[in-house]
This record gives C-alpha cells, structure tokens and sequence, in this order.
C-alpha cells in the first residue's frame, strides 16, 4: 500500500511538470467547457474504453486507445494546474443513444464528456456514433505527459455550428498518392472535419479508372502509375467511413473536360488547343489557365458515355451527394466547335446549349438517388447559365467561389441550400505566384509584381487569421442562413501535390474548422482570433506529432513569451503607406489588434 502512494505521488509529480501555464484546450473550441477548478490525475496504466459494438465505432476506439496511450502529448509551455488526489482514471465508458445511424449530411454529432474528480471512470454520452467519434478526439486532447495525465472536473457538451465542414482536394491538376489523401482525411477527423470533397477529374488529367470505360484513365491519365482504382476508391471511402468522413465525388462537367478527348475525341470541344491564343483578348480564350476542353452537349454520343461515367461513379461512391462541376465555361471553346456553331446560327444560345446538357444530366443523376451540386456558375455567370427552373431546390446545392458573400445572397434568395468556397477566404492554393511557363511578369520591377499579385489571380496568401475571420453566413437573414449547409476549404493542385499538402493544408484548414464547429466569435460577441492564436500554436505542434506536417504560424518564441507577439495598434486603411505595408507581415513586425 506505501509503494503504491509513493508510486502515485510520483506520477503526479512528473504529470505536474509537463503541464502548460494555462487552461488545457481543446481544437477546434467546444461549444461549452466547464473546468471551474483545473485539476489533473493520472491515467491508469490499464486505461481502458468500453463502447458498444459497431463498426466504425471498434474502429475508432482502438484508434484512439492506442493514440491516448502512445502520444504522450507535451505542451509547448508548462502550466500551473493542481493535482487530484483522487485515484487514477481507469476507463472511459461511451454510450450511443443509435448506434445503426449511417454517416449522412446532417447527422447528429453531438456529445457530452464528463470527467469528475471523485471517480476513475470518464463518460462520453453521444447520439451517433458519429457524435461519439468526435467526442473521443475531445478526450484524447485533455491527455497529455509521460506518464499520462487527464484533465478531470470538467464538463464539455458539444456539437457543430454547421453541418458541412469540408475540403477539397484536386487530383487532376497533379496526383496525390493514396496514402496522400488518407493521411489528409486523419486529419480532417481530428479537426471534426466531415466532408472530403475529392475533385477527381478535370481538364488536366481523369485518373479514375472507371470499369465501365477504361480508356478515360488510359488515355486520360497522366500514366498507369497515376490512376485510382476502384479498389483504391472503396479503401479511401471505407477509411473515410472509420473517420467519421464522408467521400464526396466530383466529376467536373460540362467545362473542365479535356482529359475526356483521348478516348473520346469526337464530344470534346477545342481540346488540346492552346488556352489563349496570341492575338485574342482575355474574354476570348478558350480556357481560364493551360489545359483546353469542353464537352459537346450538342453531339450524339456526348450523353451516351455521361451515362457510363455518371452509373459508374454511382456504383463506386456510395454518397448520396455528387458534384458535377458546371464552372467556367467559356464561350470562345464552344464557339469553335462546328456542331454548336451551326446551332448557333440558327438563333441558338451558348445558354440553352448549358441547358441541353443539364436537362439531361440533372435528372439522371438524382434517378441515381443523388442530390446534384453545382458551382454557382451554373446559374450566375455572366454568359452561359440556366433558368434555376430546370433545377429542383429539393434536388440541388450550389458551391459558391466568387465575389464573397454577394454569390452566397444570391443563391439562398434563389431558395437553393448552398456551400461556401469564397476564393477570397477558403482558396489555400493563392498567392503563390503563377505557374505559366514563359511570364514576363517575373522580369518586372518588383513594384509591378506587386500590383499583379505576385502572379497569383487570387492573391494575396489566405492567411489562417484570414480563414478564420470569415463569417460564411454575412449579410443574411435569419431564414437564408438556414440555407447555408456549411463551407469547405479548397486546394486547387497546379503547384501542389503529396510533398506539399500538409503545409498547405495545416493549420490553415483548422481555422475553418473552429469557424464552422464553434464559431469565431466569444460569448461577447467579439472576434477571437487572438486568443485563438496561442491555442492553434499548441494544435499544430500536436498534429506535428501525430505526423501531420503542418506548418508553424509564429516563432515558437511568442508563446513562450505571452502577448509579446501582439499588437496594441488596430488596423488603419488610411493613407499612411508605411503602415499598410508593414502590416500584411507577421504580427510580431506589426499586427492589428483584435476587433469586435
């Protein structure tokens, strides 16, 4: 008995040393925490969770026993948090209201979490296994040291603002490995992120090799090393399924579709043609970047092989939601084509040559038991659109990328449920310059890079702080948010690809999902990006250690040294240069203090 209080006092002693100096938190924020009296105790050598059976719950448990007993999680500053004298925690018991709920769009996640300081036994109480799942990745992050320690005495109810919280990842532009996008989905799930938007195909390359059609990958993939299966399709969605994320197909059509011309020539308009011809304008190219291709709503075989493709890919992806791309068609690739040329003599228009296409396919796809998603260009670009009579709101979501929070207004007042992506916010591939061969913008003075944004056509960088700050749901009524099912981050590959991805991704990507799980804001109702700053410092430093290469968003000097990294002066748009620039720097040159 004497050796077993020595050897807890001990355990408390090392738990102590490696606590940090404030509040243990948890990313992304919860929706209540209670710790009125931050203790700690230790974990039992023979922790242990007991769940009901399910599968993917299994799963997760035995994902996150191993993690929780393994990690040994350091915080990067140490605290001062008391130790419980009572004995250590033994086991976390879970109970799931249903557990038989499948992973769907709007799926319960709620959980509670009841750590007390009076017994050894933790309890996670969820409606869904799903809730249940992100309840566990609460826990594992109030457990930390070697020997472990847990937080106890707290109380956490939780569950998202927002039941859309995704991210899309392009494989065309460059390929990702499997292991790439499992990877990114495990960190998805610990940023209680649930939606992976896989945009599959476009332009570039169609790298899903589909049974049906086989040749699209053949001769439309960058090479038999650069193809997804249909055996490395069920492995990522079943791993998606254990995560807690859901596989979201995109098959990008009728615009974006160059890569279909090496096994189907004939329905693909101005493919492999330059992308802006020398002599032409802007509006007149063929294409918005390098690689040309559109299909031909207007040719006979054009919707026999979309029925191939569309059976498909709905055999292979169990989802229930399908994107179907529908952004910037241009008109110069169609005006080229002799079969839309005659139509359009005739008194034809590029708009009703859109809706040949999406009278055909809409109703398909939701014959297929799908909801279809659009880009919002489908029904609000300048040129080429359709009458939003052809598209069922019951059946229909549109993806919003341009002009901010104008394009979200517009779509809900439509009456259509809508994802953000606002490039100015959400575009994680920007500001990384150009990627054209021959640009002699880089043999400009630096003032005119500049002003050209660095060559990137959404520049500047979307910082975290950027993410962060957005509000997807600005200058809407009460009944259009209710349209509003969420948002996504997105990384376009022309200069990204595996070497990349995590730094691309992290922890930009986790700023939105603190935005979308709990919100940006405090209870005052002001902005919390600078008390989040320390926080998302301590989780990027975890997801490190998980193996998420993330990349750092201060010198770790600044969290060692709290509030030196700040800044006391606000932001001021008026004409003192000097200012402006300086600003767009890290904080630690010169910041903007936070605002309301």
């Amino acid at each position: 008995m004497a050796r077993a209080i020595i050897f807890f006092i001990s355990l408390s002693q090392l738990c102590l040393l490696s606590l940090q100096s404030d509040p243990i938190n948890v990313w992304p924020k919860t929706r209540i925490f209670s710790w009125p009296k931050p203790e700690a105790t230790s974990l039992a050598a023979e922790f242990k969770i007991q769940a009901p059976m399910q599968t993917q719950l299994s799963s997760a448990v035995d994902r996150y026993l191993k993690l929780i007993k393994s990690e040994h999680h350091h915080h990067l500053v140490r605290p001062s948090i008391n130790i419980s004298s009572s004995p250590p925690l033994q086991t976390l018991s879970i109970s799931v209201d249903n557990i038989s709920v499948p992973l769907t769009h709007g799926v319960n996640e709620s959980y509670s979490l009841t750590i007390t300081s009076d017994e050894n036994t933790a309890y996670l109480v969820a409606s869904t296994v799903w809730g249940a799942m992100r309840g566990l990745e609460t826990f594992s992050q109030l457990v930390w040291g070697n020997p472990s320690c847990v937080a106890v005495g707290i109380y956490v109810w939780d569950e998202p603002l927002f039941s859309h919280r995704g991210l899309l990842l392009d494989t065309s532009r460059n390929y990702y490995e499997v292991d790439d996008i499992l990877r990114t989905i495990s960190a998805m799930s610990a940023n209680k992120l649930n939606v992976f938007h896989w945009h599959i195909t476009d332009s570039h390359s169609f790298p899903l090799l589909l049974p049906s059609d086989p040749n699209l990958a053949a001769k439309g993939s960058y090479g038999e090393d650069y193809l997804y299966t249909p055996s490395d399709v069920n492995k990522i969605i079943e791993y998606g399924l254990d995560y807690g994320v859901r596989v979201v197909p995109e098959i990008d059509t009728p615009g974006h579709s160059g890569s279909w011309a090496g096994a189907h020539p004939e329905i693909v308009s101005c493919a492999n043609k330059f992308w802006w011809p020398a002599g032409t304008k802007w509006e007149d190219r063929l294409a918005s970047e390098p690689g040309t291709g559109q299909l031909n709503p207007l040719h006979p075989k054009t919707f026999g092989v979309m029925i191939n493709v569309l059976e498909n890919v709905a055999s292979i992806f169990p989802e229930n939601f399908f994107h179907s791309g529908g952004d910037e068609i241009l008109p110069a690739c169609w005006k080229s084509d002799s079969l839309i040329q005659s139509f359009l003599s005739t008194g034809g228009t590029l708009s009703e040559v859109l809706e040949k296409f999406i009278n055909f396919v809409f109703p398909f796809i939701v014959a297929l038991g799908k909801t279809a998603i659009y880009w919002e260009d489908v029904i609000l670009d300048n040129e080429i659109k359709v009458d939003p009579s052809y598209l069922y709101p019951e059946y229909t979501i549109f993806q919003s990328w341009k002009n901010s929070t104008e394009s979200t207004k517009k779509i809900v007042q439509a009456g259509y449920r809508v994802i953000v992506s606002s490039s100015d916010y959400y575009y994680l591939d920007c500001g990384h310059g150009g990627f054209l061969g021959n640009d002699s913008l880089y043999d400009q003075p630096p003032e005119i890079q500049k002003a050209a944004g660095g060559g990137s056509w959404c520049s500047p960088f979307k910082t975290w702080q950027t993410v962060y700050n957005y509000d997807i749901t600005e200058g809407l009524t009460e009944e259009e948010k209710e349209l509003v099912l969420g948002g996504e981050v997105a990384l376009w590959s022309e200069q990204a690809d595996g070497t990349v991805v995590d730094a691309r991704l992290w922890p930009r990507t986790s700023a939105m999902a603190e935005a979308l799980w709990s919100g940006n804001r405090d209870e005052t109702g002001k902005k919390r990006y600078a008390e989040a700053t320390d926080r998302l410092n301590e989780w990027r430093h975890r997801m490190v250690n998980r193996g998420i290469g993330a990349e750092p968003i201060q010198p770790l000097w600044c969290l060692q040294n709290p509030e030196m990294c700040n800044t006391v002066h606000a932001y001021n748009s008026g004409d003192d240069e000097e200012n402006v620039t300086l600003s767009t720097g890290s904080v630690g040159s010169k910041g903007f203090a936070d605002s309301s």
